[in-house]
Parts: C-alpha cells; structure tokens; sequence
C-alpha cells in the first residue's frame, strides 16, 4: 500500500463489511492483494448480530416452548414456564460480547486487509472517501453496503420510539404486548417467536396475506397456524397513524385502533443508493433501488457489487454466492456466472415454509404452460406419524413443455431441510421422470414430494 497526499491508492477498496463484503475483501487479502475494507457498522454485518443468527436461537428456543407443550396426548403431561433471559444471554455471549467485532475485524487484518471504520461514499468510480480520507482503487472497488430496515411514512410514526428487528433482538426483556407492522418473513418469524414466549401479539400486514411474495396457499396457512396459537393476524389492512403516550396506538384504515406496550416496523429493508454517492456510477439514486449487475457482479469497469445492494434478494447465502463470483472475476479467475433460477428461501416459522424458483403466479406471468403437483403434509406418512404440529404442504410447479420443474415450495417441519432436494432439481433442470423415478427413503418427510410428483397435473 502506498500514500500520496490525502489519497491512499491500494489494490482493492471493499464499501461495506457485511456477509459479502467481509468474504470478498478477505479473500482478495488472501491471494495477496492490498485491500481497503471500510463499514461504519459492525464487520460481519446485519447477519451475525441481529438478522439470521440471533434471529433464529430465538426460534430455536420458541419451537422448544411449543413442543414441550405438544406432549399432553403424545407422550404424557407438560407445564411450560417460559423464560426469556438465557435466550437474550445467548444472543449477547453469540453477538461476541454485546455486539463487539473485533474478533472479526482481527479476522480480516489477519488476512492481510486494512479496516477502516467510517461511513464511506463514493466520490469517483474509483476513489472511496470516509472522514475525509480517500482511497484510490487500482484493480477493483466492491459496493456491499447492505440494506437498512424501511420505515414507512405513516403519519406519526417517525415521532415515536418504535422498534426495528434490532431493538427486537437486543431486548433484555420482552412487553406484554407488541404489535408488528409486516407479515413478510422476518416480521412472521419475530411474531411467533414472541408469542410463544407470552407476549400478546397483533400481526398487521398491508397484503391479503401473510409472505406475500410467496404461494398464497402458505401464508393462509401460517394465518391459521398463528391464529391457533392465540396471535391476532390482521392481512390487507394499511397502516394510516400512529401515536405514542406510553403505549403504541396504531390506527388502520377503515378506523380500527390497536394499542399495545410496543411496536415494531418489520416491512422491509431498503438500499442507500444516495447515501453511498452511487450517482458517480451513472445512477439514478432517486429512482434506483439497487445497484443494477451483471452475471459478473459487474455494475461498470472497476465496479463490483455484492448482497442485498444488488437486488437480488436479502439473504446472507445471495451475498456469499456472489462474493464468490466476484472474487474470481476480480482475480480473472474461470467461474460460472451468476444464476438465480434456483434461488432458495425459508421462513424459519413453525411450520417452516421454504421455497425456490418461480410461484405458480409468477410463472404463469412467465408465459409458461404450468402443472402443479401437491401433497399436504398431514397425509404423508411422516406427517400422520408427526401428528401435532404437522401443518404444511409440498407443491411442485412445473414447465409442461420442458418436463422439469421451475419452482416449488416445502412448508412444514423440517420444510427448510425437504427444500435442499427440491433446490436441486430446480437448479439442475432435472427431469421430472427422473425424479419419479428415484427412491425415497420411507417414511421421511423429503417423500412427501414423491407423492406431490404422482398428483403432478
């Protein structure tokens, strides 16, 4: 690394530390490049301190309340007395210490890198400023600035002390009662988790259904689940005012009024283009909501992007495909280009609902001749032998003319798990005789997508 002035020119500056951009910069350092990593947040990112990580040892410790109260008519008699405080010392002890990095910033300069803590921005396509300091990049410069959580403009809500997913992760003790504004998957997931552990919750989502972006068919089923377990779901419904006097007052439209101890705005993430000056690459910052890439990861010349700024999907295991990518197109290394016909996702609610490829909405937009095959889990043989808490369905969706599938979704236990087999198909086109004509091992729940193939029409 050499300094000239007031620019500081390196192989490679890495904007932003997240799941992605940590994997690039540290592989770069690795292959003996100088390289620049610069985030003003924690190295590691939203991830491990307050998104997939922590999220889910909540899950974990909510799915151990709900089947230890499945027992009566199964295995004998139970009394579940929740208790929140070894799930937030868990999370703090994973956190490193109450949100601390520096195992993973030595991680990085371990490798050979150079962190800089700061807000940076781009100031030219290849120069990256943070507190007045600039960073010339000869070789290449890797956007992976994330996304932040959107709050949206309801009336009032700016004005109060409302929660985000953080402040729901970071708490040391739970309200009483919270009202979550977002059913997609991370609001579904914080829902349930805080009602099993007795919090009174009201779900409110602005869709007609919980996991919009998924098959209508299994957010109807999740509302069933959470209404059985005594979690008022409130769909199609928008948000108009909110107010605060030591308790949250939310109005919906149509005048309904919900009060609770605590809100918490779970209605998406959001990228900031303009805030990390990416008009410098020819953006519109004001119309933009995301870098736009190419196979390569690829924004222009000297210019790679990774994670939740590309669009692609806010999922730690997009961010780390593509920093592969990256990684070796900025080495002029032999990849394979970027594919996200498969794409997998899950929401890690009981039942879990996983999902790849295109819904049979999405797919009939697509133009394509679709079959649907469909099996519920209740009827399967693992799901009869599950018993209580067998809620789910395995649908496969179909492209008649090519004979393979192009999506499908798994929700139930383990639905996440059933989805790897699922994911490969997808992803290898492989034909849906061939799929038939496997064995499943019996009885499991992955067999249930063998009878989904037989209703396959």
């Amino acid at each position: 690394m050499s300094g000239l002035g007031e620019v500081t020119t390196v192989d490679v500056v890495v904007l932003g530390m997240g799941p992605g951009g940590e994997d690039v910069a540290g592989s770069l350092a690795s292959a003996g490049l100088s390289v620049v990593g610069i985030d003003a947040g924690l190295v590691g990112g939203e991830c491990p301190y307050w998104g997939c990580i922590p999220s889910k040892m909540m899950i974990r410790a909510a799915h151990l309340l709900a089947e230890a109260r499945r027992i009566p008519g199964m295995a004998g008699t139970s009394t579940v007395t929740p208790d929140w405080a070894p799930v937030a010392a868990r999370i703090r002890a994973e956190a490193t210490d109450n949100w601390d990095d520096t195992v993973a910033v030595d991680r990085f300069v371990g490798k050979g890198g150079t962190f800089v803590r700061g807000r940076g921005r781009l100031v030219a396509h290849d120069v990256v400023e943070v507190d007045g300091r600039r960073y010339q990049a000869t070789r290449a410069v890797v956007v992976a600035t994330g996304t932040t959580a959107a709050v949206p403009p309801i009336p009032g809500l700016a004005d109060t002390p409302y929660w985000t997913n953080r402040q729901a992760i970071e708490a040391t003790v739970l309200p009483g009662s919270i009202i979550v504004l977002g059913g997609g998957a991370i609001g579904a997931e914080l829902t349930q988790a805080y009602a099993r552990f007795g919090v009174d919750v009201t779900v409110v989502e602005a869709a007609e259904r919980l996991l919009p972006m998924e098959e209508p068919e299994a957010g109807d089923l999740l509302a069933d689940v959470f209404r059985n377990e005594g979690i008022d779901v409130i769909t199609g419904a928008e948000a108009t005012g909110v107010s605060y006097d030591g308790k949250f007052r939310v109005v919906l439209a149509g005048g309904r009024e919900l009060v609770a101890e605590q809100l918490l705005v779970a209605t998406g993430r959001r990228v900031d283009l303009a805030g990390i000056g990416a008009e410098v690459l020819g953006i519109d910052v004001t119309t933009a909501r995301a870098l736009p890439v190419d196979e390569h990861l690829r924004v222009t010349d000297g210019v790679w992007a990774v994670g939740d700024v590309t669009g692609r999907g806010a999922f730690t295991h997009v961010a780390m495909y593509q920093s592969k990518i990256a990684t070796a197109d900025i080495l002029g290394e032999p990849h394979t280009p970027a594919d996200y016909t498969a794409l997998p996702r899950v929401a890690f609610t009981d039942p879990e609902v996983g999902a790849v490829g295109l819904t049979a909405g999405a797919a009939r937009d697509a133009g394509i001749d679709v079959a649907i095959g469909r099996a519920d889990v209740p009827s399967t043989a693992r799901g009869w032998l599950h018993k209580t808490g067998n809620e789910g369905f395995i649908q496969l969706v179909a492209d008649r003319d090519r004979g393979v599938l192009v999506g499908a979704t798994s929700m139930g236990p383990n639905g996440g798990e059933v989805l790897g087999l699922l994911t490969l198909a997808v992803h290898a086109r492989t034909p849906i005789e061939e799929l038939r004509s496997m064995i499943y091992a019996y009885p499991t729940f992955h067999r249930g997508i063998e009878d989904a193939l037989r209703g396959l029409a």
